[in-house]
């Protein structure tokens, strides 16, 4: 028995041994470790610096690190990458960063660009959401994060539109379009063939009587879409108060939208009701902005034109502004993609190739017919400034889809070039406006009507015509020459048709754009009398007449100018342009002092001086040309110019930029409420100057 002890003995003491001395080394190990760090901080600091980073590392790429929960893909929760590449939960850093912490939390790196949470009114949102809030955070510990407006690929999330909209249009009959029309003389001899009457046909809708931010007009669904690439950096502060000045002036019926652009787009507000609250979350979303990055104008409407059709609720106006100040440089420079130059007045099919990358419902040709249709379409406006802009895009995208172009040619006046715009677009009184003219007479048929961008068609051989205006603004007029051709009267017909002969009849139809409601009115027969003899009085013209043939020819004139500036030959620009001066100003209308005759001489005489030589005319002079022409082709006002501009050797010249063609009292008052608050900041600047300028004195 005791030698089988031994033997187990002998058996045992090595394998404990070979254990202590495991537990030695163990022991020496650590305290050769510890002695070491002890002599050396930066040996110390490398293990600890190598945990942190793999810390950091792995929990940056897995969890979000300030409310600790998993980053996986597919769990209901956006995920937002930071330019440092650390990720969050969307929800989290907006929450985060909307108190102002620019800071990457992991990284302590600081960001250029941030994401913003934006506000919603839906009522879940005011849930407090389970997934994705901050357990522990040591920025804002006490902030409840609110479910964001996430960045996604659809926008059906419009706020909704209240049931009953009671305001005092609804206790008000709709007022009704007047329409005129004019012959060109008041009588023709009974033997003479006219190959080419002119009858002037014009419309007037009714005025507004209330502010634009009563109930007593018709709401509006508005999209900006703004330039924040890299040029726009010096221009920000301006352009947040223009867009600011556009939120403070929407009602509370009317919704906006913001999508902004540089290298690619966003949108930074969905569309929202101007209320209080709205307005607020609008202008925070506006002061937030920043630039970076190049020009993507393409994407920035194609988010834009989204944001309208994704919509569940519509409010009866539509519309988008576009404002930038360069060329698009992610989808190709528009001046190597003219295949030539030809102006909208004359042929108003475009052969720019930059067009076919928008949507159809801005290009109606791009509806994949490859033909344009009837098919609704939404206004763009566009503001277009400064002389680096490309002018020929920004006409382009606002002539192809019924919106005008302005050309800011400074900053400082882009509010007011707001403000005559939305002074329009928030007084729209009537909708689907059609001018239906038909012959009554037998032989008498309708040549041709030059309508400008207004679409027109003639029917059963010159017996019908229709014209196409679309939204009218209050106490907006529009006017048209419809050319005709009048057959001789004999004897052989009978004295009875030596007398009053009818000519036309013209019908109107449109849609109160406050009640819906369909009307048509007819207007008096246009009549001209026949007779062998004429008087004095029956040779002459119609004053009315002959102002819009001089507007159709001066428009006409500087289209040719501008062909032949654009092919370099100055010259003959300019003597098309004098020459028509001439013609203008020989005219019984300027004779007799109309106004419209002494703006249109004044545009003239500006166009020439822009096309002075080569350097100017690429600068300012192209830009100016293409928004008169966009203010003619729909008669409607732009914004050209300056307010005063410096002609090189012609001093200081007062600009046709004050737009008063076509400008509307609607307009009218909203550019004096814009630039009655520009004296008032600019007078509170100066006093705060002053106020400062002791105390600078007295360090």
């Amino acid at each position: 028995m005791e030698s089988k002890w031994k033997k187990l003995k002998k058996s045992l003491i090595p394998k404990i041994s070979t254990h202590h001395h495991r537990r030695r080394s163990s022991s020496s190990s650590s305290s050769a470790n510890d002695i070491a760090s002890s002599r050396s901080p930066s040996s110390a600091s490398r293990p600890s610096s190598l945990l942190s980073h793999s810390f950091s590392f792995r929990s940056s790429k897995k969890i979000c690190a300030i409310c600790l929960g998993s980053l996986k893909s597919g769990e209901g929760q956006a995920i937002f990458t930071a330019e440092c590449s650390h990720p969050f939960h969307f929800n989290c850093i907006a929450t985060n960063v909307q108190h102002g912490n620019r800071m990457c939390p992991i990284c302590r790196s600081e960001w250029k660009d941030i994401p913003f949470l934006a506000p919603t009114n839906d009522a879940y949102s005011r849930r407090n959401n389970s997934i994705g809030q901050a357990r522990v955070s040591p920025y804002n510990a006490s902030i409840e994060p609110t479910l964001p407006d996430l960045e996604t690929t659809h926008f059906s999330d419009d706020e909704s539109l209240p049931a009953i909209r009671a305001g005092p249009a609804s206790s008000t009959s709709p007022q009704a379009i007047t329409i005129k029309a004019l012959p060109e003389f008041p009588a023709v001899l009974a033997s003479d063939v006219v190959s080419k009457f002119a009858i002037l046909v014009g419309i007037r809708a009714p005025p507004f009587h209330v502010d634009v931010q009563q109930f007593d007009r018709a709401p509006i669904d508005l999209v900006a879409v703004l330039d924040v690439s890299g040029s726009m950096a010096g221009k920000l502060a301006l352009l947040k108060r223009a867009v600011c000045f556009i939120i403070q002036n929407l009602g509370p019926l009317d919704r906006l939208s913001v999508v902004t652009f540089s290298s690619s787009a966003r949108r930074i507000l969905p569309l929202r009701r101007m209320s209080r609250s709205g307005q607020d979350d609008a202008i925070c979303a506006i002061n937030a902005l920043s630039s970076s990055g190049g020009t993507n104008i393409v994407e920035g409407l194609k988010i834009g034109v989204k944001v309208l059709e994704e919509r569940r609720e519509h409010n009866p106006i539509a519309s988008i502004i576009l404002l930038s100040d360069g060329h698009d440089t992610i989808n190709g420079d528009t001046r190597s993609l003219y295949c030539s130059v030809q102006n909208h007045t004359s042929n108003p099919r475009h052969d720019l190739s930059y067009l076919y990358l928008l949507p159809a419902s801005i290009c109606p040709r791009n509806n994949g017919s490859g033909v344009e249709s009837r098919q609704f379409t939404f206004a763009v406006h566009t503001f277009g400034f400064g002389s680096e802009h490309d002018s020929n895009a920004m006409h382009a995208i606002s002539d192809v889809s019924g919106g005008t172009y302005s050309f800011i040619e400074s900053i400082d006046i882009l509010q007011d070039a707001f403000a005559r715009c939305i002074g329009g677009l928030l007084s729209v009184v009537a909708q689907d406006v059609r001018l239906i003219i038909e012959s009554i007479s037998p032989g008498v048929q309708i040549v041709s009507i030059p309508s400008g961008r207004y679409k027109s068609e003639i029917f059963n051989q010159g017996e019908k015509a229709i014209i196409d205006v679309g939204s009218l603004y209050a106490d907006e007029e529009k006017e048209f020459l419809v050319y005709l051709s009048i057959p001789a009267t004999s004897h052989a017909d009978g004295e009875k048709k030596l007398g009053n002969m009818s000519l036309l009849d013209v019908l109107c139809s449109d849609k109160d754009s406050t009640t819906t409601e369909n009307v048509q009115l007819r207007c008096k027969r246009v009549e001209i009398r026949r007779t062998e003899v004429l008087c004095p009085a029956d040779r002459m013209v119609c004053l009315e007449v002959d102002r819009q043939r001089n507007r159709l020819s001066v428009a006409e004139a500087i289209a040719n100018a501008q062909r032949m500036a654009e092919q370099g030959d100055l010259e003959h620009a300019q003597a098309v342009l004098s020459e028509q001066r001439t013609a203008l100003l020989s005219s019984a209308s300027a004779q007799a002092g109309d106004s419209l005759c002494q703006q249109l001489d004044a545009e003239l005489k500006e166009t020439g001086q822009r096309m002075a030589n080569m350097q100017l005319y690429e600068q300012t002079g192209r830009a100016y040309v293409l928004s008169g022409l966009s203010s003619h082709s729909w008669q409607r006002a732009t914004t050209r110019g300056h307010s005063t501009t410096i002609i090189p050797g012609e001093g200081v010249m007062t600009s046709t930029s004050a737009a008063t063609s076509y400008e509307t009292p609607s307009m009218v008052n909203m550019v004096s409420k814009s630039q009655i608050l520009n004296q008032v900041s600019s007078r509170q600047s100066q006093r705060h100057n002053k106020s400062c300028s002791p105390i600078q004195q007295h360090k």
